[in-house]
C-alpha cells in the first residue's frame, strides 16, 4: 500500500481524508497529546484493519473522537457528571468512558459494552472532526508496544506503507495520551493518566479512585477497561529499568554506566551535564517537560543499535508526573531496582 502523506494539510486535503475514512480507509492525524490513527468508529471492518495495522491485541478498546461533547448523544448513555467534565476540560486531553449504544460495534470496544469517548482540542483534528458524520475510534498511530508517536515522523517510520493516509500536524503540544476516567455513580475512577491530573479532577467528583492496574501489570485473565492498561506499552527495543532512590543515589549509579557503550541514560535537566555522553538523552527541566519529550526519547534510543538497557529515574506521581511515571513504568514492564544501598566504589 502506498501511504499518502499531507504535510500542512488544507480543506481539499481534509476532505479525501474524510472520503477514506468514510470508505473504510485509514488515517493517521494529529492531536495535543499523541497522533492517533483513525477509522471509521461505525465501521467494524475498518476497527479491525487498526488492530492489524498496529499489530494490537484485539481486546484493547479503541477511542471515539468526537467534534463536540454533545455527539457522546448518539453513541453512548451521558449523565450530569459527563457533562460537568465535558464543560471543563473538552475539547481538550481527557477521554470519559460511558455505557455504550448498539451503534457502537464490539470491535472498537473490545467487546466491552462501555466506550471511550474524547474531543481532542488540535486544530488540524477539529477540522477533520468537523467534517465527518461519523465518530473517529484511533488509538495512537504506532506499532503496539512501541512509544507513541508526537510527531509525523515518527508516524511515517511505524505506519508507512500500511494505511492510506498520513496528515502532519506539527510537533504535539502535550506529549502523552488522554487521560482515561469512568464514571461510577458520583466517583471517577482514574484509568490512564495524562494532562489532567487527579488534582485537577477532584473538584469535580465525590471521590477520585486511582486504579491499581497504575502501578502494577493487569493479570492475565483481567479484561482492560481502557487503552492501554494491560500490555506492555512505549518501549524502545532496548530494556528499560527504573531506579528508586534518593537523588544522589541514582544520580551515582548512573554515573557508573555513562561510559558503557551497552547502556543508555534518561536524566531530568539538572544532571544531564554530568551525565552526558552519546547515549544520554534530557527529557526537560519538569514533569511537563518530562511528558511533551518522554516518547521521543525513548524512540532516540532505537537509533543507538549497541544499546541494550536504559537506565533512568523513578519519576515524581504529582501532577502530570503520574502520567510520566505510569508510561515509564509500562516501558520497563513495572521493573524497578532499589538504589538505596548502592555506594560508588
Amino acid at each position: 500500500m502506498q501511504t499518502k502523506i499531507h504535510y500542512h494539510p488544507g480543506d481539499s486535503a481534509l476532505i479525501e481524508a474524510v472520503s477514506v475514512l468514510r470508505a473504510g480507509g485509514l488515517v493517521a492525524f494529529p492531536t495535543e497529546t499523541v497522533y492517533g490513527l483513525g477509522a471509521n468508529g461505525l465501521d467494524r471492518e475498518a476497527a479491525k484493519k487498526v488492530y492489524a495495522a498496529k499489530g494490537r491485541p484485539s481486546d484493547n478498546p479503541l477511542i471515539l473522537h468526537l467534534y463536540s461533547p454533545e455527539q457522546a448523544e448518539r453513541y453512548a448513555y451521558t449523565c450530569p457528571l459527563y457533562y460537568k467534565l465535558a464543560l471543563a476540560f473538552m475539547p481538550g486531553p481527557l477521554t470519559v468512558i460511558l455505557k455504550k449504544k448498539p451503534i457502537v460495534p464490539n470491535e472498537v470496544t473490545g467487546g466491552l459494552q462501555t466506550v471511550a469517548l474524547r474531543v481532542p482540542s488540535h486544530p488540524v483534528a477539529r477540522a477533520l472532526l468537523e467534517k465527518c458524520d461519523f465518530p473517529v475510534a484511533a488509538p495512537s498511530a504506532n506499532i503496539s508496544g512501541k512509544p507513541s508517536p508526537t510527531t509525523v515522523g515518527h508516524v511515517i517510520d511505524d505506519m508507512d506503507g500500511k494505511i492510506d493516509m498520513i496528515l502532519d500536524g506539527g510537533e504535539c503540544s502535550v506529549g502523552v495520551e488522554s487521560t482515561i476516567v469512568m464514571i461510577d455513580g458520583d466517583d471517577l475512577s482514574l484509568l490512564r493518566p495524562g494532562a489532567v491530573t487527579p488534582e485537577m479532577l477532584a473538584p469535580f467528583a465525590a471521590r477520585v479512585l486511582i486504579d491499581p492496574s497504575l502501578e502494577r501489570p493487569l493479570a492475565g485473565n483481567e479484561k482492560p477497561l481502557a487503552p492501554g492498561m494491560k500490555y506492555k506499552h512505549y518501549a524502545p527495543r532496548a530494556d528499560v529499568r527504573l531506579l528508586k532512590g534518593d537523588e544522589e543515589r541514582v544520580a551515582s549509579y548512573m554515573m557508573r554506566y555513562k561510559r558503557c557503550p551497552y547502556v543508555g541514560l534518561m536524566t531530568d535537566e539538572a544532571h544531564y551535564h554530568a551525565l552526558r555522553s552519546k547515549r544520554t538523552v534530557c527529557y526537560g527541566k519538569d514533569a511537563k517537560d518530562e511528558a511533551h519529550s518522554l516518547f521521543a526519547c525513548l524512540r532516540a534510543f532505537d537509533g543507538m543499535p549497541k544499546v541494550g538497557t536504559v537506565y533512568a529515574p523513578l519519576p515524581s506521581k504529582d501532577g502530570i508526573g503520574l502520567a510520566v511515571y505510569n508510561r515509564l513504568a509500562k516501558a520497563a514492564g513495572f521493573t524497578v531496582i532499589d538504589v538505596t544501598g548502592f555506594a560508588e566504589r
